[in-house]
């Protein structure tokens, strides 16, 4: 089981583009299930890991590809979860580090790199493996006058977030303010928003850029709301005192 920290001989049948190099997902990919976080492509996270089979999933990625599934809980209570505690979507990530910690656990980066599906669950190997199938963004052919409406507004929605005091990293406002895709520009915005895992996970199996952006929108819109209501409480409370 891995949480979030809060500071072989298998077939290759997909080839991803990543970073101006390809990347062949594995068909069977070992698991690593994650408590209170959706990983989102692109984005880059820190995780605890403590349980056995969790620990032995990531000996087996570092042993051959490097590459694990990120798949979260249902219900992050669930010591021991099954197929059916588990999402159907999760993502491809590539492990970048591993530390052992004095206390059993290991800590691990992991940069997300793509969305898959768990077509079939493998649970009596020393780790839980699954045969997936990646999951590849519809390509948009042409751009219009409301999807260029709908990234400026993201952006500056992001800006506003920051003025209001929201922590988001002055990399990520200089990767948004220039990256195109809306598929990307969705998965990096709900990365850096405080979302409840059952949101962050219907963003997650949203496939389509444009339908996916406009939901992160309707999120971002309603975290501004609730930044700029803490910001007013905060004024009254100073000029009161």
């Amino acid at each position: 089981m891995a949480e979030r920290d809060n500071r072989n001989g298998e077939g290759f049948d997909e080839i991803v583009e990543e970073r101006d190099q390809k990347l062949q997902i594995p068909q069977k990919l070992p698991i690593l299930l994650l408590r209170d976080i959706v990983v989102f492509p692109y984005m880059i996270a820190p995780l605890f890991v403590g349980r056995e089979k969790s620990k032995n999933a990531i000996d087996h990625s570092l042993a051959a590809h490097r590459m694990i599934l990120l798949l979260t809980q249902r219900d992050m209570e669930v010591e021991d979860p099954k197929r059916e505690d588990v999402y159907d979507v999760g993502t491809v990530a590539l492990i970048m580090r591993m530390l052992k910690l004095p206390d059993g656990r290991v800590r691990i980066l992991a940069q997300g790199l793509i969305r898959a599906k768990v077509e079939s669950f493998e649970e009596d190997l020393s780790f839980v493996q699954a045969q997936v199938s990646v999951i590849h963004e519809p390509e948009i052919k042409e751009k219009t006058i409301e999807s260029e409406a709908l990234v400026r507004n993201v952006r500056s929605g992001l800006e506003k977030a920051t003025s209001l005091g929201k922590n988001i990293p002055p990399e990520v406002l200089i990767i948004a303010a220039n990256v195109e895709e809306m598929g990307r520009l969705a998965d990096l915005t709900a990365a850096n928003l405080e979302l409840k895992v059952e949101e962050a996970q219907k963003i997650l199996e949203t496939v389509d850029p444009g339908r996916r952006l406009k939901k992160v929108y309707e999120l971002l819109t309603r975290e501004l709301e609730l930044l700029d209501m803490q910001s007013r409480s905060s004024s009254s409370r100073v000029r009161s005192s």
